[in-house]
């Protein structure tokens, strides 16, 4: 990726300019040729695609929808997303649904090709709809390029946001969290539980996540971070714990040479 983020500070000072600089940056990336390009191809043939098989054997517009849901890495797999895509979210034991990481259902749904009788790609605000997640997820990725921390919050901040203000019940907030690796690993880290913590039965999981939420911010609901507020102190309270396990963290192999080589 040619697009480089200015990211002049680390830690929670680096996350502060990168906010105050974020539409800027964003249009920057968006204005390159590159991403025009892809934009263009984009708009011009998806509402043609009629079927999962037809959208996996154009490996361009695949890499565009799949980096759109963040799932980029698996751009290459087209058997395997055919079948996301094609299976649908309807039946409890379509794929996509099987699968912990419950961005492979958000996939499947937004293009509906195994849900309904005509699948989303020939409505007229499809193509805005999928170019804007594209757009928000390839800045991340180019942010994710210098610092990862910065990456996931930036990703929370919407993600998280989806799910805290949508449907269903605060335990089921909660597990789609917890089945979303990239905001897993936010509120994880957030709450002081250690990597491990992933290992445990899922209904233990629910139950420490939502005490661990009750005392660092008084209140255990997932729904809570619908507010901006409340998802604001997350984002602190994850970019400060992680830059301090950073610090705390033994020095590498590379960096004891280093200094060795320096006297």
């Amino acid at each position: 990726m040619t697009f480089q983020p200015v990211l002049p500070l680390g830690g929670y000072a680096g996350w502060t300019f990168l906010k105050r600089t974020l539409a800027t940056q964003q249009e920057t990336l968006q204005a390159a040729p590159a991403a025009r390009r892809d934009e263009a191809y984009f708009r011009d043939r998806i509402a043609s695609v009629d079927s999962a098989a037809e959208l996996v054997a154009d490996q361009r517009l695949l890499t565009i929808a799949a980096t759109a849901y963040g799932l980029e890495e698996d751009a290459g797999y087209r058997a395997f997303l055919e079948k996301i895509l094609a299976g649908g979210t309807l039946d409890d034991d379509a794929l996509a649904n099987r699968l912990a990481d419950s961005r492979y259902a958000q996939f499947a749904a937004a293009f509906g090709f195994g849900d309904l009788p005509v699948p989303r790609t020939g409505l007229s605000g499809f193509a805005d709809e999928v170019l804007a997640r594209y757009r928000q997820q390839r800045f991340e990725a180019a942010v994710g390029e210098q610092n990862q921390s910065y990456r996931l919050a930036l990703n929370a901040e919407h993600a998280l946001a989806a799910i805290a203000g949508g449907s269903g019940s605060e335990d089921t907030k909660w597990y789609r969290i917890l089945g979303n690796a990239p905001l897993r690993e936010v509120v994880q880290t957030a709450l002081g539980l250690p990597g491990s913590f992933a290992g445990i039965d899922i209904d233990q999981q629910l139950a420490v996540v939502k005490t661990r939420a009750q005392s660092l911010f008084g209140d255990e609901t997932a729904s809570q971070f619908a507010r901006p507020a409340a998802m604001e102190r997350l984002i602190r309270t994850y970019i400060l714990r992680d830059e301090i396990a950073g610090a705390a963290a033994p020095p590498s192999p590379a960096a004891i040479a280093l200094q060795l080589l320096g006297g």
